[in-house]
């Protein structure tokens, strides 16, 4: 295996390539191939990036005729077919359903670019420039993004230059089961002499991915829309990795039935791992002027070809939701079973998620690491997550084979037995 190339001119910022560190030559639905021929059951999934699997053909085929017809590959933010076939494609498989009313903003194509402009929006739009946030929340690393992201490891990379503009509030049951978390913040909110500055907005990932798979409850998001009403603040959920049905619907707020003011999208929004975000946002926030906010690289035309593509495959009915739940449910138990076990053997460890967004907490970083790597030496790439990457996270595709899943599963349990004998042995 020739990895001297690497060693030499990559960065030492690099991670995956360190967790699982061979040469891929071949992805097809939810496994990978090196080019030793070997292949791996894929629950990683471009870190939720390709929710309908590696090399999908009829996302695929779209980018290839496409392509062959010479379509705009790069057109600013003109108008182009492309751009039409998305955005009308979006309008009628997506939000007329649903009863959103939304307007579109494509800016740069990643998720921190979505993240940066919709914060700026909530702060142009309100006049005002506090954005709440909530512990253990990821919103990026660009520099607006990073002030709302909690963990230090990504924080302290700033190079000393402060992180402003947000303040920070507990997530649901980040205080234990039982406490009130919006009480504290409804509390900060109505006392003058509170220190808290009166929000543009809130941002909130309903389930916290890079933060351990962290559950907002039903009861809990519906709470802090009224909070938002109440005191007109707008409501930012950052469905980046949450959304494109990972969670078992399109956009992971429908579980609780809230109407957020503004939606961020990326990772799987193109469906065949494209870079592409999108804004979603209630047409009476849209108050840029022409060009305020803009990027070399919006309007992507490959991007929103195969995005249309995985709207008009995937999201026509309520099929996908259903497996996505059916397959979830799978997950949970098998999971369930594994903590079971564990805390049989005197470690701490529960499950949790929704749909195909899953963790498995082992409450120790090493021992999350020691399974994780097991795993792939098993034929399995699956990665850890939580403030000290105690979380041993599933973000498989979305349209896994019940074969593949159950293989993928087996070898976590085996991974996870193996994993403990040496880490009673250390």
């Amino acid at each position: 295996m020739q990895t001297a190339i690497f060693d030499k001119m990559e960065s030492e910022v690099r991670t995956y390539s360190r967790s699982f560190p061979v040469v891929f030559t071949a992805a097809r639905e939810a496994r990978l191939t090196d080019e030793q021929g070997h292949e791996y059951i894929d629950f990683l999934a471009g870190a939720g990036t390709l929710n309908y699997g590696h090399n999908h053909p009829a996302l695929k085929q779209a980018l290839l005729e496409y392509l062959a017809g010479d379509g705009i590959v790069h057109g600013l933010d003109m108008w182009t077919r492309a751009k039409r076939d998305y955005l009308e494609t979006l309008e009628y498989t997506i939000l007329k359903p649903r009863n959103l009313e939304y307007k579109v903003h494509l800016p740069g194509p990643t998720g921190a670019n979505a993240v940066e402009a919709a914060i700026r929006l909530a702060r142009l739009a309100t006049g005002r420039h506090n954005i709440v946030s909530f512990t253990n929340g990821f919103h990026g690393v660009t520099m607006g993004a990073l002030a709302c992201t909690g963990n230090r490891k990504f924080r302290e990379a700033t190079g000393g230059i402060p992180l402003q503009g947000t303040s920070f509030m507990p997530f649901d049951g980040y205080l234990g089961d039982g406490s009130d978390t919006l009480g504290y913040f409804a509390k900060l909110l109505s006392d003058a002499s509170s220190g808290l500055d009166l929000p543009a907005a809130v941002i909130v990932e309903t389930v916290q991915g890079e933060g351990g798979i962290n559950v907002a409850s039903v009861a809990w998001l519906q709470q802090l829309e009224r909070l938002c009403r109440q005191h007109g603040i707008l409501l930012i959920v950052d469905d980046i990795q949450a959304g494109c049905g990972r969670t078992g619907k399109f956009f992971s707020f429908e579980h609780a039935a809230i109407t957020p003011d503004i939606v961020t999208n990326s990772k799987s929004l193109s469906g065949l791992g494209l870079p592409f975000s999108q804004v979603l946002m209630r047409p009476e926030l849209d108050q840029w002027k022409p060009g305020q906010y803009n990027g070399t690289f919006r309007g992507f035309g490959l991007a929103m070809v195969t995005a249309t593509a995985a709207l008009r495959t995937f999201w026509r009915d309520n099929t996908l939701e259903q497996e996505v739940q059916r397959k979830g449910e799978r997950v949970a138990e098998h999971m369930q079973r594994m903590a079971a076990w564990l805390n049989g053997q005197g470690i701490a460890a529960s499950e949790r998620g929704r749909g195909l967004m899953r963790g498995l907490d082992v409450g120790d970083g090493a021992l999350a690491g020691r399974i994780t790597s097991e795993a792939f030496r098993q034929g399995l790439v699956i990665e850890t997550s939580g403030h000290a990457g105690q979380v041993v996270k599933c973000l498989c595709p979305l349209t896994i084979s019940d074969d593949d899943l159950l293989a993928g599963l087996e070898i976590l349990e085996v991974s996870i037995k193996k994993s403990v004998a040496l880490h009673s042995v250390a």
